[in-house]
C-alpha cells in the first residue's frame, strides 16, 4: 500500500511551503519506502508515499490528468481489484491509458463520474483528489475502513494523512487530548468512537464515507452502508452464493506484480484463504508460501481456556501438507514482545492491542524479507458469527469486560471527571441507533442484527486497524478477502438460524466450503489470534512497569491510585483472568497497555485539556 498526506489552504499562498509537506510525508515512509513525491499548487500541497505493487514503472504520485481542459491530481493508498473491468469500461467511454496502474484507472473513474465513482469500485482504499480549475478537493474512503484517512480542519485549512502522526508533523496540530479523548482510551480502547480519532481537532473519516473541502467549507456524507432487507435465497442458495463470492474475492486479491504469500493459523478464515490460493497457484505451477506465529515455549507453558482450546499446529501441518505450500513458522521471543510495544504503539500513534499487535509486527517484518504482499483472514468472524459474544445476551460492547474494576484503579477526581460507564454507555447507544433496520423483524433476529453492527463498527475498525499499522509498519501491503462489500452486503440479510447452522460459530461458512478444506480443518472449533502464556512475559511487562511508575512525571501517578497500581502490577493482573477486551487481553495485556499509555503520554509529549 501507500501513504497520503496533504494540505489545503485558502488562507494564503501556500506552493512554497512544499517543505511541511514534505516532513508530514516523510513519517510516513514506512508505508512507502519505494518512493516519494510532493505536487504543489497555489492552495493545495499533496504527499505520497509509495509501496510498489501494481505497475512497478507507471503508477508513480501524486498522479495528475488532464481532461478537457480540466486538470486532477490524485493521491491515493490502496489498491482496485476490478482494475480491468473499469479500465475497459472507461476505453469505450473514450478515454486513453498511458500506465497500466489501478492509480490512473481510479483517477480516470473520478473524473467520468466524479463522487459517484465510488459505486463503480471494488476495493481497499482512501484517496483524495485535487480539481484544479475549481480548487476542490474530494477524499474518500473504502466501504468497510480497511484504509485509513484522518484529517483536521478549521476555517480554510484541511490537513489530512493516512496516520495521525502525518498530521501532528504540521506545525498547526498539537497533540492534545481532552477528557473525552482520555475517557475513549480508558474505557473503550484500544477501539476507537468512530470518526474521533482521539486527540483534540484530530478526525476520521468513518467507513464508507466521503467528503469534499472548498471555499465554501466542509461537507461529508456516507455513500454506503449495509442495507436490510428479507434474505429471499433458500439455504442452499445461500450457500452457493457465499462460496462464489468468497472464492471470487480471494481470487481477485492474488493479482499482484511482486511476491505474495497468506498467513496461515489452521484456524477457518486464514485456511479457506490459502487454500483457494494454493489450487490457483499450482494450476499456474507455481507453489504457495504461507507464515504462523508462535511464542518460545508456547506448547510448555499453553492455557487452554473457553477463547483459545488448542494450539494450532496441528492443523498447520494439516493444511501445508495438503495444499504443498512452502511453510514458515515464526517463533517469537517473550523478549521480542516486550521490546517491541513501545514501537508498535507509535505505529498506531495510541496505546493498542499490546503484546498481540507486537507479536503481528514482529511477524510482519520477518514476512516483508521475502514478500511484499499478504493474504489474511480479518472479518469473516464480524461477518459471518464467529465470536463467543454471538451466543450471549448483551447490553453494551461484550468484548469490553470489567469496566468497574479497571475504572477503580483511577484516583476519585479522575472517576468523577472521566465517567467511563457513561462514556462507554453512550458510545453503544449511539452505534445500535444507528443500525439499519428491517421493519417486522422478529425481535431475536434484531438483536442479533445490531450485534453485526455492533462487531462491523468497532470490533472489526480495531482488528483493521491493528492489521495496517502493523504490515505498513513493516513496509508489508496485508489484502483481507472477507472485507470484500459484496460479501458484507449479501451476509448482512442472512438470518441467523443459516448463519449458525448445526449450532456452531461461522456454521455457513463451513457449509459453503465442505470439499474445499480437510475435515479436521474445517469443522476445528474457532480459535482466535494466538498469544503468549509464558510467565516471563507476565514477569518483564511487571518489571517494566514497576519502572515506570517509580519515574517522577508520570502520567501514572496523576490519574492512577499508587497502592492500588502496585497491587495490580505484583498481582501481574491476576484478578483479570478473563479477557478486558476481546479474547485475548488478560491481565498481563493490562500490564502492558498501562507501558503503552506510559510510553504514549510521554514520547507524544501528550497534553491534557478541558
Amino acid at each position: 500500500m501507500c501513504g497520503i498526506t496533504g494540505w489545503i489552504d485558502f488562507t494564503k499562498v501556500i506552493k512554497h511551503q512544499e517543505h511541511i509537506v514534505s516532513s508530514m510525508t516523510e513519517t510516513l515512509k514506512k508505508r512507502g519506502p519505494d518512493d516519494g513525491n510532493v505536487w504543489c499548487g497555489t492552495h493545495a500541497l499533496l504527499g505520497h508515499r509509495r509501496l510498489a505493487v501494481i505497475d512497478l514503472v507507471g503508477g508513480k504520485q501524486p498522479m495528475s490528468k488532464q481532461y478537457k481542459n480540466q486538470s486532477f491530481v490524485m493521491v491515493y493508498n490502496g489498491e482496485l481489484y476490478n482494475t480491468e473491468e473499469l479500465r475497459q469500461e472507461l476505453l469505450k467511454r473514450g478515454y486513453t491509458f498511458t500506465t497500466m496502474s489501478d492509480t490512473e484507472v481510479l483517477l480516470t473513474s473520478f473524473i467520468e463520474w466524479r463522487e459517484q465513482c465510488i459505486d463503480h469500485l471494488n476495493g481497499i482504499f482512501a484517496f483524495a483528489v485535487w480539481d484544479e480549475q475549481e480548487e476542490v478537493l474530494y477524499a474518500f474512503r473504502d466501504r468497510l475502513g480497511v484504509k485509513p484517512f484522518f484529517y483536521s480542519t478549521k476555517e480554510g485549512v484541511f490537513i489530512f494523512g493516512s496516520e495521525i502522526k502525518s498530521i501532528l508533523a504540521h506545525p498547526s496540530t498539537s497533540t492534545q487530548i481532552d477528557w473525552k479523548g482520555l475517557a475513549a482510551i480508558l474505557s473503550i480502547g484500544p477501539s476507537r468512537v468512530p470518526g474521533n480519532g482521539v486527540y483534540k481537532g484530530i478526525e476520521e473519516l468513518e467507513p464508507g464515507c466521503a467528503l469534499k473541502f472548498s471555499k465554501s467549507g466542509l461537507k461529508k456524507w456516507r455513500y454506503w452502508n449495509v442495507q436490510s432487507q428479507k434474505h429471499m435465497h433458500t439455504f442452499d442458495e445461500t450457500v452457493e452464493q457465499v462460496r462464489y463470492l468468497v472464492t471470487d474475492s480471494i481470487k481477485r486479491q492474488l493479482v499482484s506484480d511482486v511476491p505474495l504469500c497468506t498467513f496461515l493459523s489452521g484456524g477457518l478464515d486464514s485456511s479457506i484463504i490459502t487454500a483457494i490460493a494454493a489450487n490457483t497457484y499450482n494450476k499456474e505451477g507455481r507453489t504457495l508460501h504461507t507464515y504462523s506465529i508462535d511464542f518460545e515455549e508456547n506448547e510448555q507453558f499453553f492455557e487452554k481456556n473457553e477463547f483459545q482450546t488448542s494450539q494450532d499446529q496441528f492443523w498447520i501441518d494439516k493444511m501445508t501438507d495438503t495444499f504443498k505450500t512452502t511453510h514458515q513458522n515464526i517463533t517469537i521471543s517473550q523478549q521480542q514482545l516486550v521490546d517491541l510495544l513501545e514501537e508498535a504503539m507509535m505505529t498506531r500513534d495510541l496505546p493498542g492491542m499490546v503484546d498481540i499487535d507486537s507479536s503481528l509486527l514482529v511477524a510482519c517484518h520477518i514476512i516483508k524479507d521475502g514478500y511484499t504482499v499478504s493474504l489474511s483472514g480479518e472479518c469473516a468472524d464480524e461477518v459471518f458469527g464467529g465470536y463467543p459474544w454471538f451466543h450471549q445476551d448483551y447490553n453494551q460492547f461484550p468484548w469490553i469486560r470489567s469496566i468497574d474494576e479497571r475504572e477503580s484503579f483511577l484516583r476519585k477526581e479522575w472517576q468523577s471527571r472521566l465517567q467511563l460507564k457513561d462514556f462507554m454507555k453512550h458510545a453503544f447507544e449511539e452505534a445500535v441507533k444507528d443500525c439499519p433496520k428491517l421493519d417486522g423483524e422478529e425481535p431475536k433476529e434484531a438483536k442479533q442484527r445490531e450485534l453485526f453492527y455492533l462487531n462491523m463498527r468497532y470490533f472489526m475498525q480495531t482488528l483493521l486497524e491493528r492489521k495496517d499499522r502493523m504490515s505498513m509498519g513493516a513496509s508489508l501491503e496485508v489484502r483481507v478477502p472477507f472485507a470484500d462489500h459484496r460479501i458484507v452486503e449479501y451476509a448482512w440479510n442472512i438470518p441467523w438460524e443459516m448463519k449458525n447452522v448445526g449450532n456452531m460459530e461461522k456454521g455457513l461458512l463451513r457449509k459453503a466450503m465442505e470439499g474445499l478444506l480437510p475435515d479436521e480443518v474445517l469443522y476445528r472449533k474457532k480459535n482466535p489470534y494466538p498469544k503468549t502464556y509464558h510467565p516471563q512475559y507476565t514477569k518483564m511487562v511487571q518489571s517494566t512497569l514497576s519502572n515506570l511508575v517509580q519515574r517522577k512525571g508520570s502520567i501514572l501517578h496523576e490519574l492512577f491510585e499508587k497502592e492500588q497500581l502496585n497491587q495490580l502490577i505484583q498481582s501481574g493482573g491476576a484478578s483479570f483472568k478473563v479477557p478486558w477486551f476481546g479474547q485475548l487481553m488478560a491481565g498481563p495485556q493490562l500490564l502492558a497497555y498501562l507501558i503503552q499509555f506510559d510510553r504514549w503520554f510521554e514520547n507524544y509529549n501528550i497534553q491534557l485539556v478541558e
